[in-house]
Formats: C-alpha cells, sequence, structure tokens
C-alpha cells in the first residue's frame, strides 16, 4: 500500500480515535500454527491488573495503528497486525487468553501513553514504546522485546542528508511526544529547534516529506523501513542509526507480578523460536535481519 494512501485510509478511519477490533493487515499474513497457543490454568499472583483482567474476561491492550509492519489497523476491516500486535497476542495466549476473541486493542498515541497506563485504561502497551529513565518514574516495562535505532527517512534522490550531522539546517518531522523528536532536539541535531516539526503521527510526517515540505522524517529505523518498503521508488532510508531504542511492554508501575510473568513470556519466545516466527511474518519482510535483545527484566 502507498503511503498517501494508506495516510488517506488512516485519517479515513479516524486517527485520532481510540479504536478497537481483531487483529490482521492488509501487508502481513497470518502467523504460523502454535504460535499464540492459549495457555491454561495461568496464575499471576499479586498482580491488581491480572486481577482485573481475569475479572474482566478478556484484555484492553494499548498499540499504535499507522506503522506498518510494526502497528496497522485497517479501518476497512478493523483488524490489526504487524510485529508489535503480534507480541501483545503472543502474551495475551501466555496469560491464558485468546487472542483471536479476547482482546480488545485501543490506539493510543506516543504523548498519551503513560496516562493511559497510569489511568487503568490499558492492561499493557505495545507500541514501539522506548525505555527511558524518565518514564519509568511512571509507569514499568518487561523486556526490552526489541533493540532498534533512531534513524532517518529522505526522498530517493536526496544526496544532500547522509546521516544525523547533516541535517542541522533541514526540517525534520517527528510524532509529537516521542523519544525521536526530544533527541533532535535536546542533542540540537537541527537547529533552530523550530524546525523540528512535530506531527501526530508519522504518516503525516512521511506525507509532508513526499511533498517536499520537510527534508526528513526521524524516528526509529523498524518504523522507517516499513515506509520504505510502502514506497521504494520514492523513499529511502539512510541507514546510519544515532541512538539505541529499547522497546518494552509498558505495564503499571507497582505490579512487579505481571512484569515478571511477561518478562518470562518473552523469555521463553526468544528460546523457543516464537519470536523469530513472529519478527519473520513481520518486520522480516523488510529483507533487514533479526537481531535478538537481551532482556534486562526492569
Amino acid at each position: 500500500m502507498r503511503v498517501r494512501a494508506l495516510t488517506a485510509v488512516l485519517l479515513v478511519g479516524g486517527l485520532a480515535l481510540t479504536a478497537c477490533g481483531k487483529e490482521g493487515s492488509p501487508t502481513d499474513t497470518a502467523a504460523p500454527a502454535g504460535v499464540f497457543e492459549v495457555a491454561k490454568d495461568v496464575k499471576v499472583e499479586g498482580s491488581p491488573t491480572f486481577d482485573k483482567i481475569k475479572s474482566r474476561g478478556s484484555l484492553v491492550v494499548g498499540v499504535k495503528e499507522d506503522q506498518p509492519g510494526l502497528g496497522f489497523k485497517d479501518p476497512t476491516t478493523n483488524k490489526y497486525t504487524g510485529f508489535d500486535v503480534d507480541m501483545a497476542k503472543l502474551i495475551a495466549a501466555q496469560l491464558g487468553f485468546d487472542p483471536e476473541s479476547k482482546i480488545q486493542f485501543k490506539t493510543i498515541q506516543s504523548a498519551a501513553r503513560e496516562q493511559a497506563i497510569i489511568n487503568g485504561d490499558i492492561d499493557y502497551y505495545v507500541g514501539t514504546y522506548s525505555i527511558t529513565a524518565a518514564r519509568k518514574e511512571k509507569v514499568s516495562f518487561a523486556g526490552p522485546y526489541y533493540i532498534a535505532g533512531q534513524d532517518l527517512l529522505v526522498k530517493k534522490d536526496n544526496t544532500a542528508v547522509t546521516g544525523p550531522d547533516s541535517i542541522k539546517d533541514k526540517k525534520v518531522c517527528s510524532a509529537t511526544g516521542s523519544t525521536p523528536a526530544k533527541k533532535l532536539r535536546e542533542d540540537k541535531l537541527v537547529q533552530p529547534d523550530t524546525n523540528v516539526v512535530e506531527l501526530q503521527n508519522y504518516s503525516l510526517c512521511v506525507t509532508k516529506l513526499l511533498d517536499g515540505e520537510v527534508d526528513a522524517v526521524s524516528t526509529d529505523d523498524a518504523i522507517l523501513k516499513g515506509y520504505a518498503a510502502a514506497e521504494p521508488d520514492k523513499l529511502k532510508v539512510v541507514g546510519k542509526t544515532f541512538s539505541t531504542e529499547k522497546y518494552g511492554i509498558g505495564l503499571a508501575k507497582d505490579d512487579k507480578a505481571l512484569r515478571d510473568k511477561i518478562n518470562d513470556v518473552l523469555e521463553k519466545s526468544l528460546s523457543n523460536g516464537k519470536w523469530d516466527d513472529i519478527y519473520k511474518n513481520t518486520l522480516g519482510k523488510s529483507g533487514a535481519e533479526g537481531k535478538h535483545p537481551t532482556l534486562e527484566k526492569y
């Protein structure tokens, strides 16, 4: 799906609104059999979140919906897919819930993630959520389940932007409230900092790039590869990462029991091949190698 069409579809679907539905996407296929096998008689003693989930009988999971290959929602079918979505489903299955019928996905934008967790609006969040010291003061993280790096997306014929040292006088777009936008400003990579353009989501940034209104889009390379794959004749990823972004599962700060359980699920997925199956079926389609993260068990 081309980026302009993708953006139009997302806007028609009400990108700013909370959404829920079943899983799936226009580019991903069904995960291999057995990946989401539901565990039986699961107990997570001492977890207020798990007690709430059990009482409700289903999960409410925060995700993104505008990131091809990671977290994407097709508003014509209300189906979600991507690496993050499938990791959320894997966790759900190992908590004892059928990921095809017992998950309500909620789209939460970057700037609203901590508050959604604090408010209890979601049980956990899986959506390119970088683990940072500031965020750990408000929420906790399982993982990391993926390691990414901040990079730059530019037009295919752009030879001026070659890495982070070449964007000082350029207009660079990123998502409002995101870690990449903060880094562009705090590291003074772009001057003046008013040249950092912040929009609600990366699809809107990519449209600005295609229209020539910004020189580059900056976020994690995993996200940018999805957009480059959608417009291979028009876009490219520069390929010089300048950060290490550790994606974690965001959950309530005081829920150590659930955090430990999810860490156990992630650790098992790395050893039994399920992480690899999910990667190959999603981000792996970009041709990029999938590297196992080292769990730090925050």
